[in-house]
């Protein structure tokens, strides 16, 4: 479903959010535990409501007050962006959708969120050039827009929101850092309310245009679309890296820093296979330790130690054979390594830091916690399905979803199955892969499917709400 704008000034008139949640980083913090407010998650694996859909999910979805964001893949792997009512008892489940001729290219990237609206970037390894969309999470309507041109150049990972700047990783284009709370239309800057109100006055002028049109020839009076509508840029602060790098992964940005994971790509030989820390203010190079995977899933930081999972093998079942990975600790400060540990399996998605433990999925089907200030390992959770997802842990409890659907609740001290529940069993029948982890929101866990490939490809995927 590609999103119309109504044929009313909504641009004036914005319903509000809730409380604003800190979602500003990928899986809500730095710490990467898919959950930002530190309620405890489902206790069994009750199935709230569903949502069936043809799209297909790599990224993990996203809390905005009572709304869920879920970027998608639609036909031909166009992309798409929805917003979900989080109301069990929604009569209308979806709230609005993006899809062309809005954006460009498909999108796997999870947005960050900062006040009532979410920024988001487009575009996956096949593809070219990307933008980087700042839109109102409330309605979906369009305030900025960022190119990012160039071959290799996509925004896959999320952007991180910190002190009025956006940083994201742009593959080839390195990390680029840009301004959020301002933008230029036609020459002038404006604040976002400003840009909100300048865009309202013109869409008015369309919608006018359009009432004028269907006076005088309904018969081929088009509706406005809010692709109409002027462009307006935020400003790039700095880019560093650009063709020496390949980001792809979700950046970290703390105590004034950027942490950067930079992959190696075999077939095209480009790339630095590193862990790279940057000034913040400036984009400056501070330290670069070498990686002897690629860290596809990203940093996570806690206080002064950053976490990097490395895989030899990427987000594909048809390579699970041999993979290996790796968990390994650093000092922020100047990237010493503080501790690393081979895995018998990729660990593809980044790590969860929580209790004093790094929680870590790998594609041996195992769910691994490592002792944050040692390495040592505090307990391992057998399954016997691979993973490509990171956990999310809160509470007392670790879930983590594996790649035929399989959600498993696993007890936070001791590594012990609490519930599990398989997306393609019971009343749900939905089965599906997982690519983007888990989240709990207000004590209930969400996730999304993907049927891109696998045992079920193409057939429909599924988002799911479960909770007491």
């Amino acid at each position: 479903m590609v999103f119309r704008l109504p044929i009313v000034a909504l641009f004036l008139v914005c319903s509000p959010l809730m409380a604003q949640e800190p979602w500003g980083a990928f899986r809500g913090n730095a710490q990467r535990t898919g959950s930002a407010d530190g309620k405890a998650g489902p206790a069994n694996g009750k199935v709230l409501w569903s949502y069936a859909s043809k799209d297909h999910y790599i990224a993990s979805p996203v809390p905005v007050g009572d709304k869920l964001i879920v970027s998608g893949l639609g036909a031909f792997n166009t992309g798409t962006m929805s917003c979900l009512s989080l109301d069990p008892k929604a009569k209308q489940r979806v709230e609005w959708t993006k899809g062309t001729p809005f954006l460009k290219l498909p999108t796997v990237s999870s947005p960050a969120v900062f006040g009532n609206r979410i920024i988001f970037g487009e575009g996956m390894h096949q593809t070219d050039g990307a933008q980087l969309y700042c839109i109102e999470a409330a309605n979906g309507l369009p305030l900025w827009t960022f190119q990012a041109p160039g071959s290799l150049v996509h925004l896959e990972g999320s952007p991180t929101i910190l002190d009025g700047k956006a940083y994201i990783g742009g593959g080839a284009a390195g990390v680029i850092c840009v301004e959020t709370d301002k933008a230029s239309l036609d020459g002038k800057s404006f604040d976002l309310a400003s840009l909100q109100k300048e865009l309202g006055g013109r869409w008015q002028k369309l919608v006018a245009k359009y009432e004028n049109d269907k006076i005088k020839d309904p018969m081929f009076a088009i509706p406005p679309s809010e692709d109409q509508l002027a462009k307006a840029s935020p400003k790039r602060v700095w880019e560093q890296g650009k063709e020496k790098w390949h980001v792809d992964a979700p950046v970290g940005v703390t105590k004034g820093k950027v942490v950067v994971a930079s992959a190696f790509l075999d077939k095209e030989k480009v790339g630095d296979r590193a862990l790279f820390c940057l000034d913040a203010a400036d984009g400056k190079i501070l330290w670069r330790m070498p990686l002897k995977l690629n860290p596809w899933g990203g940093p996570s930081i806690e206080g002064h130690t950053v976490i990097v999972t490395g895989s030899s093998i990427s987000y594909d079942p048809k390579l699970l054979k041999g993979a290996k990975g790796f968990v390994a600790a650093y000092k922020l400060s100047d990237g010493k390594e503080l501790w690393h540990k081979d895995l018998p399996g990729g660990a593809l998605g980044c790590a969860a830091i929580i209790d004093g433990a790094a929680i870590v999925t790998a594609t041996d089907g195992k769910v691994r916690a490592f002792e944050l200030a040692s390495g040592e390992r505090r307990w391992m959770h057998e399954t016997k399905t691979p993973f490509f997802a990171p956990v999310a842990a809160v509470g007392n409890r670790v879930y983590a979803a594996d790649i035929l659907g399989v959600v498993h609740a696993i007890d936070l001290k001791g590594g012990a199955s609490q519930w599990k529940l398989d997306l393609a069993a019971g009343d749900l029948k939905s089965p599906g892969m997982v690519y983007g982890g888990p989240i709990v929101h207000g004590g209930r866990l969400y996730l999304a499917t993907s049927n891109l490939e696998g045992p079920n490809a193409r057939g429909a995927t599924v988002v799911v709400c479960i909770g007491e």
